[in-house]
């Protein structure tokens, strides 16, 4: 699905393969369950729907608290075309039954965990979550690693701060209802100018909010105050993705550092965003979320998913010649060069490519496409800092001026460019940053940023 796809729009492939709907009984299990765990089982009945082709590789998904399944919407159209793409709802939100009593008083993220490890029905599987959904993600791949194949956090934490106004929000809401949190969560959610620019996704996103049950919103606000896992995120094996918002007041971007120092092997990406990012920035999380899924899962092209044992030949950071021929290189090459550049500028130069120049047009598709663009070890924001800086440093404006929109495809804001071009001023020289300045200025008011 595109970013500009309306919000909450039936997908044409959630009619061809279908919604199931269910529910399931899981255990708190563990240090820090609350009263309602330690006495017996926690009912924690979570709805749920399945879309994409049978018999492909199964990949869950969970909501921020405060959303619904839908959240995720636009992400679909792409995780379905490879994946079976299993999402649920958090309880007392969109079709999950409300919590009371003693299973609201025993909710636990690791409750919450064992539900989604009983949902999945299946023996291996990739996961990931935005916020509370990130969460119970880590916390299933640190339970089960061995089951989990892949790992995207977006915008989530290890422990969400402080346990006193988790406990706060939730005596409010219990009090006054979901309804007095809108104006403040639009704040933590999307940056000003995102709110202003697109009030119909806000409008979307603030109608799953307002169906949300407030006690069960309440037990959610308590389960993430008892929630701490950064002692525990060295047991998660799968290979592991973290996406953070650069504005994102909830789960700052040191949040994210916290998971990468504490997972080995986590690749991080940040975009510009607030804590919505995979709304906000759709196409770009979109972007990052496929291409880790594809190079770690079982429906990589490469075969270099985790074995049993939940170990990746991605850890390595380096990819090992020889172990895929030119035309796996050259695919995963375009598809990158494509997701960078964009289709338009691509088959144009497709279209100007001759006898004389597809050698060299296979070359850069094989060998900066895939082998240096599609490494782990930097993300793309930052590929696009450093081809930025190396471009005005060699003098070569047609490129900047590709790289420049390359770069606002990747995530950069104009800002960050502008902070990138006056860093070369020092050490590329300032007659150098000057032209520069004069390419970025005229492309990016080409590109309407």
């Amino acid at each position: 699905m595109s970013s500009d796809h309306a919000p909450g729009t039936e997908r044409a492939a959630a009619v061809r393969h279908g919604a199931v709907t269910g529910a399931v009984t899981g255990a708190g299990t563990g240090a820090g369950a609350g009263p309602g765990v330690e006495a017996g089982r926690t009912a924690v009945r979570l709805h749920h729907r399945v879309d994409g082709p049978a018999g492909a590789p199964l990949l869950v998904l969970g909501p921020s608290l405060g959303t619904t399944l839908e959240i995720w919407e636009p992400q679909m159209e792409a995780l379905t075309a490879s994946w079976r793409v299993l999402r649920y709802d958090l309880p007392g939100h969109g079709g999950s039954e409300p919590v009371g009593g003693p299973v609201a008083a025993g909710l636990t993220v690791d409750a919450l965990a064992e539900a989604v490890l009983e949902l999945t029905g299946e023996e291996r599987f990739a996961i990931g979550g935005i916020s509370l959904g990130g969460a119970v993600a880590a916390t299933v791949a640190a339970r089960g690693s061995g089951r989990v194949t892949g790992l995207v956090l977006c915008c989530t934490s290890a422990r969400f701060g402080e346990p006193g106004p988790w406990l706060e929000r939730a005596a409010a809401v219990r009090r006054d209802g979901m309804r007095q949190l809108a104006q403040t969560l639009v704040g933590r959610w999307f940056t000003p100018r995102f709110a202003e620019d697109d009030p119909g996704r806000i409008s979307w996103v603030l109608d799953m909010l307002h169906t949300v049950d407030p006690g069960s919103y309440a037990a959610c606000c308590e389960a993430i105050a008892g929630y701490d896992l950064i002692g525990g995120l060295n047991a998660i094996t799968a290979p592991t993705l973290i996406v953070a918002g650069a504005d994102d007041p909830a789960t700052p971007v040191d949040h994210a550092l916290t998971l990468v120092r504490g997972i080995d092997g986590a690749l991080l990406t940040v975009v510009p965003g607030a804590h919505l990012a995979s709304v906000e920035r759709a196409a770009a999380v979109t972007s990052a979320v496929t291409r880790h899924l594809h190079e770690t899962g079982p429906s990589a092209d490469s075969g270099n998913g985790p074995s049993a044992d939940g170990s990746s030949s991605r850890r390595d950071s380096r990819r090992i010649a020889g172990t895929r021929d030119d035309d796996d290189r050259w695919a995963a090459g375009m598809r990158t060069r494509r997701e960078v550049l964009g289709d338009d500028h691509v088959d144009r130069a497709i279209a100007r490519t001759t006898a004389f120049t597809e050698d060299f047009q296979d070359l850069i598709t094989r060998y900066a496409w895939d082998e240096i663009w599609n490494r782990p070890g930097l993300d793309r924001r930052t590929r696009s800092c450093v081809t930025l800086t190396a471009l005005v440093a060699g003098g070569h404006p047609e490129e900047l001026a590709m790289h420049v929109r390359a770069a606002l495809r990747n995530g950069l804001t104009p800002d960050e460019i502008k902070e990138v071009l006056l860093q070369t001023a020092v050490y590329c020289g300032v007659p150098a940053a000057n032209a520069a300045f004069a390419v970025a200025q005229r492309t990016l008011a080409e590109a309407g940023a």
